[in-house]
């Protein structure tokens, strides 16, 4: 049985900032915090510019020496070991996952507001306000109201933002692999009043954030991307009770939400903010706060560089288990720190990531105690009430547009469009049917077409090989097995 971490929270003294370290005495509320391993780029040195925010840059083990950018302020390896974070220990030395150590240093130097970015975001405008709700505060005189996914069917855990932003056949890394084919947009939406969403998610035009198996199978190797989605799409809310991806790309915390920001270390390397977002939204809800998704917020140019299927492992193999769990995980803790713990403890029980990582939720609750952060207040959970009492006001409809994306290596014409809202059309018919398919050959490509494509039309495609691929979700069944 694991070890459960023992921390006396009303015991953990203040941490000083140690004058001998750089920017001692260096505070800022609104902070962009990156990752880098190789030297400035030039989108980098736009990220310095963004109006009102402070760049800062976590190297690790590959960020050359000497790193230096006009109006960043650099944490070294070296710099980092000096913080005296007791999470620094945990981290990776060759890791994008370092950020940690950038989030408690923005949180000790006065951050309210913490952008989460890549080192190749470039903001339209420099203006992060512009999609972005950077002001939740109670000053506010009349919150707007702000669309909510359907919380009426309470089996639905899940859902791609991306339809609603107008690209259908596009889904995000870390949507479980057999949802990438509910592509129908929403039939209404709740209302409810903005003012809660402390974990924001925008979008990325350009090269969005997709998994692995979408990137391989929508283009020649050497072609760029260059998706859009719609900009005047509005933002819209998730209920308690639905998940979806949140990365470490272009996603903004306000300080309620900061204890969300930890890297878990014992996943692999693409799966650690998108395991990280969904153990966040799940605590979100005992604070009352939920997520929201932002029309496209950044560009990012696709450099053709793609990374190892096996670095998203973790993703395709547990993901839709990870979304059941929390959905069903309760904790009788008395304060959020306590709550978040009991959860990160329960993940490691459960596989979702090993004990090192409940060991580095201690240590990181710890440092934010010692920085300074003070504990949002918990609040009654909504998805233990009749769900028809969830959101504020009346339902709303939105119909997404369709814009121009790729399907298989295809560029999309008007045909495809066509087909397809056939094909969604045809789902009334077929929605409660369950389609059994087996791959005679390899399943590597053949798999995801049918998923694809029948998934539209079928509320469930179950598809049999030779060979199992838990990655693709391909179960292993001999033919002659295939239909006793």
């Amino acid at each position: 049985k694991l070890p459960y971490p023992d921390v006396a929270w009303s015991k953990i003294p203040p941490l000083a900032i140690a004058s001998a370290v750089p920017f001692a005495s260096f505070r800022a509320e609104r902070w962009i915090v990156v990752s880098v391993s190789s030297p400035p780029t030039a989108a980098l040195a736009a990220l310095t510019r963004v109006k009102g925010w402070q760049l800062l840059a976590v190297g690790n083990s590959h960020t050359p020496s000497g790193w230096d950018l006009k109006g960043a302020i650099f944490l070294s390896l070296d710099l980092q070991a000096q913080l005296g974070y007791r999470s620094v220990d945990f981290l990776p030395y060759a890791s994008h996952v370092r950020k940690t150590a950038g989030y408690l240093f923005a949180i000790q130097h006065g951050a309210k507001l913490i952008f989460d970015a890549d080192d190749r975001a470039e903001v339209p405008g420099n203006d992060l306000g512009k999609h972005f709700d950077v002001d939740l505060g109670s000053g506010i005189a009349n919150h707007p109201v702000l669309l909510q996914y359907s919380h009426a069917d309470p089996n639905r855990t899940v859902v791609n933002p991306y339809v609603h932003f107008g690209q259908r056949s596009v889904w995000p890394r870390g949507l479980p692999l057999d949802k990438v084919g509910e592509v129908a947009h929403e039939a209404f939406y709740t209302e409810i009043f903005s003012g809660r969403q402390f974990i924001q998610q925008g979008l990325s035009d350009g090269l969005p954030d997709v998994d692995a198996v979408f990137y391989f199978t929508r283009k020649p190797p050497t072609a760029p991307f260059d998706l859009r989605f719609d900009p005047e799409a509005p933002k819209v809310a998730l209920p308690q009770g639905m998940m979806a991806p949140v990365n470490s790309f272009n996603t903004l915390f306000h300080a309620q939400a900061f204890w969300g920001l930890m890297m878990p270390v014992s996943v692999s390397s693409m799966a650690a903010d998108v395991i990280r977002g969904y153990w966040a939204q799940r605590i979100l809800w005992e604070i009352g706060g939920y997520v929201a998704f932002y029309p496209p917020t950044i560009y990012r140019k696709d450099h053709v560089q793609a990374y190892p299927f096996a670095e998203e492992k973790d993703l395709h193999v547990n993901v839709g288990r990870l979304i059941k769990f929390l959905n069903e995980w309760r904790s009788n803790k008395q304060s959020l720190f306590e709550k978040i713990l009991d959860l990160s403890y329960a993940m490691a029980e459960e596989g979702f990531w090993m004990e090192q990582d409940v060991r580095l939720t201690a240590a990181w609750l710890q440092d934010l105690l010692a920085a300074g952060y003070r504990q949002p207040r918990l609040m009654s959970l909504e998805i233990d009430r009749q769900r028809a009492t969830i959101g504020e006001g009346d339902m709303k409809e939105f119909v997404p547009k369709k814009l121009p994306s790729v399907h298989l290596g295809v560029d999309e014409i008007g045909t495809v469009n066509y087909e397809i809202g056939n094909l969604i059309k045809w789902r009334k018919n077929f929605g409660n049917v369950v389609l059994i398919m087996h791959v005679s050959g390899p399943v590597d490509r053949v798999a995801l077409e049918w998923r694809l494509l029948y998934g539209r039309i079928f509320k469930t495609v179950i598809i049999l090989a030779e060979h199992s691929n838990a990655e693709l979700a391909v179960e292993r069944c001999p033919l002659s097995h295939a239909y006793k």
